[in-house]
């Protein structure tokens, strides 16, 4: 096995891609079916995220080959002012029980090694949770939110208490801000992919400031916030904003974020357990909803 580190290329792109899909359960993906299950702007989206950290962390982004040249597994990892996350890591079936996942997360342990605080949002798999516990994170189980946006759902929600804004490129100081005080570092240079690839809400007023970012898909993640009231501001109009018959998703919810459990329930959402939010050097920051691919 070849273990090297991830280039900024769309070839390396291509290889992870593969292998997180067929890990994943999609086997199209490693066959190179053009007609496999992600829809086509999910894999675009997805690829130039990998690109993205490959060219910001390359320290942090491993890739494994096997004799024959063929990708097996990739991991990618970040380090943003001290705080290290871990944004993806997969190894192909055939490839697991041989070393290369403890190689590969070795490797991106490593580039965090000097950082004193760590995040991983991880799965339901069990292999994996033991895998982090053991490199010393603390395990917090998670909650989603998941249900469909109707007319319904909107008029059962609250208004928003105050003015939320749509976010600009002038209000990057404040996102690193907010990032500063509730995770220990700025998200930097992810700001920049975030905007260009989702829907930015921000609100900034005299109690206080916070953002979150919304998907075309529905997926609402990185509710971050100086106190649940924005929070609960915040997630509110990321729901209203989603067109009827959106697919709405929060997931990676601690039992310190009932406030976004409370918005969910009001707008009829379904709750429910789902993987762990892990943590090392740190406490669950509250209020706030991470991403699973920028933590």
């Amino acid at each position: 096995m070849i273990l090297r580190q991830l280039r900024d290329t769309e070839a390396d792109a291509e290889a992870v891609w593969e292998v997180a899909a067929a890990a994943f359960g999609d086997s199209d993906a490693l066959a190179g079916e053009a007609d496999s299950g992600w829809p086509p702007q999910y894999v675009t989206t997805v690829r130039s995220r990998y690109r993205h950290l490959a060219a910001t962390d390359p320290g942090g982004c491993w890739i494994a080959m096997d004799d024959g040249g063929m990708p097996v597994g990739a991991v990618l990892s970040s380090r943003r002012e001290g705080t290290w996350g871990l944004s993806m890591f997969a190894v192909l079936p055939r490839a697991q029980g041989r070393g290369v996942g403890k190689e590969l997360l070795a490797a991106a342990l490593g580039y965090g090694r000097a950082c004193l605080r760590g995040i991983i949002v991880g799965s339901e798999n069990t292999r994996a949770a033991a895998t982090y516990r053991q490199a010393g994170f603390t395990l917090h189980p998670a909650m989603r939110l998941r249900g469909t946006i109707d007319g319904d759902t909107k008029a059962r929600l609250s208004p928003p208490d105050g003015a939320v804004h749509e976010g600009l490129a002038r209000h990057r100081d404040l996102l690193d801000s907010v990032d500063r005080r509730l995770r220990g570092g700025a998200h930097g240079p992810d700001h920049e992919l975030l905007c260009r690839q989702r829907h930015l809400l921000v609100v900034d007023d005299l109690a206080g400031s916070g953002y979150c970012y919304v998907a075309e898909d529905g997926k609402v993640e990185l509710v971050a916030a100086t106190s649940r009231r924005l929070a609960k501001r915040l997630l509110t109009a990321a729901l209203l904003c989603l067109p009827e018959g959106t697919d709405a998703r929060v997931a990676s919810l601690t039992a310190e974020q009932q406030w976004a459990v409370d918005v969910g329930l009001e707008a009829g959402l379904e709750v429910s357990t789902g993987g762990y939010v892990c943590l090392r050097g740190m406490r669950p920051p509250e209020p706030y909803v991470p991403s699973s691919s920028f933590l």
